[in-house]
């Protein structure tokens, strides 16, 4: 999965979610992911994490070795 193919599943999955992915080391496999979503409201950081680790669980499982999260409602 591209970086561009992760911004698009995660803005279609979050639908109105405003994404910016980063690739801090540069090596397309160590990536953060900064996801404000309206739909965040109410939830905690464990809640809007998991809305997020859902969309992309299985490529957690392979090409994606880790994914660093910062996420919030507004």
């Amino acid at each position: 999965m591209t970086l561009p193919e992760l911004k698009e599943r995660l803005e279609q999955g979050l639908a109105g979610a405003s994404v910016e992915i980063l690739d801090p080391y540069q090596d397309g496999v160590h990536i953060k992911a900064v996801v404000v979503y309206p739909g965040f409201e109410g939830k905690t950081l464990i809640q809007q994490h998991r809305m997020v680790y859902d969309l992309v669980r299985e490529e957690l499982k392979g090409e994606l070795h880790a994914l660093a999260l910062e996420t919030r409602a507004s």
